[in-house]
């Protein structure tokens, strides 16, 4: 094992570990509120039960319930971290259940639902025990490291389930399709349980949900995530579904959504954070709050007025699901770093990343209600319409924030 002088895993290993349990959670995410939704369009699921799908991220929106129990129980007050522990049982829950998803088949929606939300929780769990671990080994320094690790596996991760999922399912079938993934998921889960170490020390802080509550930061920044993930992502999990309403094949699809978050969604996350580090994290995120707006209008516009080309569909599809995203996420996810206390950031952070899960799942809900009773037009005008309106609201919030 590569370690560093004083014993503990070097840095570039401990971002190779934590960079692959990322991209396996996202390769998971990218299955269910991707790729998913738009096998089941092009097999004639109707779009208000597509909706439904977005209840597979409860867990996600809850876990910071049990985040503090999660590290309390990988850090005793005496002994040895067990991140690994975690990581394994969690890790094996979700491969176990996403093979038997391939095994069902794609006949029956309730269990492939209650067996992904299953998934679901094991993979926030994980989630839980990677952020932590990345937190307290990292040096402060290399913090940036684990961060990039973070938001460029969530993409490369999106790419792979959102993406090359599609078209192995496309070329091979449902259950080769969902096999394969398993495969990879296992795999990318080897670096982190066979190569780190897990030392044992004595430790004297609890973390505490209370605690963070309490705190007048962690408030303003709840309301701030909760507002820009609405706007962000509020038109986001039909947009498979309405590509193969407008006429592409999934393939096509998955080569858009794979291009798009290996290549255009890690360079703007790069031009994000450097802009972040020029200018600040707020001008990042209004500025990614405009485009937003701008791509679902487009999308609004080809639904009611339908003079727009298809590639011109698709090039505002890459744009606006990987490269605006990413774009403004990396700058909201530096907020959620500035207004984490050092002394409990898994948990800090668990909050920030539960109410983004949770408003993801009610805007889920929402949109495939809208969309099914109104039509796609209407429903993209709305959620542009709110992207717009976020723009002050996020500008009111965070000057309140400042200090005179």
């Amino acid at each position: 094992m590569h370690r560093s002088k004083e014993g503990t895993p070097s840095t570039p290993l401990i971002v190779l570990a934590i960079g692959g349990l990322y991209v396996a959670q996202s390769v998971v995410g990218g299955i269910t509120w991707t790729g998913l939704p738009a096998v089941m369009r092009e097999r004639g699921l109707p779009l208000d039960q597509l909706g439904l799908l977005s209840l597979i991220a409860l867990p996600w929106a809850l876990k910071f319930l049990w985040a503090p129990a999660i590290d309390r129980y990988r850090l005793p007050p005496s002994g040895r971290n067990r991140s690994r522990r975690v990581v394994l049982i969690g890790g094996g829950v979700s491969a176990i259940g996403l093979a038997l998803v391939g095994l069902l088949g794609l006949q029956n929606l309730p269990p492939i639902l209650a067996i992904l939300t299953v998934i679901a929780c094991a993979a926030a769990t994980v989630d839980i025990a990677t952020d932590g671990y990345a937190v307290e080994t990292l040096p402060r320094a290399q913090h940036g490291w684990g961060n990039a690790a973070q938001v460029g596996g969530a993409y490369l991760g999106s790419a792979i389930g959102g993406g090359l999922f599609l078209v192995f399912v496309s070329g091979l079938g449902w259950q080769l399709g969902v096999w394969l993934m398993v495969a990879l998921i296992v795999a990318l889960g080897l670096p982190f349980v066979t190569r780190l170490s897990f030392p044992a020390a004595e430790r004297s802080h609890t973390p505490s949900l209370k605690f963070a509550l309490a705190r007048p930061e962690m408030r303003r920044g709840l309301l701030v995530a909760a507002i820009f993930v609405i706007a962000q992502k509020g038109g986001m999990l039909l947009l498979g579904p309405f590509l193969v309403d407008a006429g592409l094949s999934i393939s096509t699809i998955g080569i858009i959504n794979g291009v798009s978050s290996l290549v255009i969604g890690s360079a703007a996350a790069l031009a994000g954070g450097a802009l972040v580090r020029l200018w600040g994290a707020r001008p990042v995120m209004l500025i990614a709050l405009v485009m937003q707006a701008a791509a679902l209008f487009f999308f609004a516009a080809f639904d009611l007025v339908g003079t727009f080309p298809t590639w011109a569909l698709a090039g505002v599809a890459m744009l606006s699901g990987s490269a605006i995203m990413a774009f403004g996420f990396v700058a909201l996810y530096a907020q959620f770093m500035a207004w984490s206390d050092p002394r409990q950031g898994g948990v800090d952070f668990t909050l920030f990343q539960s109410t983004d899960a949770a408003l993801s799942m009610a805007g889920g809900l929402a949109s495939g209600f809208l969309s099914a009773h109104f039509g796609y037009g209407v429903f993209f005008a709305l959620a542009g319409s709110v992207a717009i309106i976020a723009i002050p609201l996020l500008v009111i919030i965070t000057t309140a924030g400042e200090s005179p």
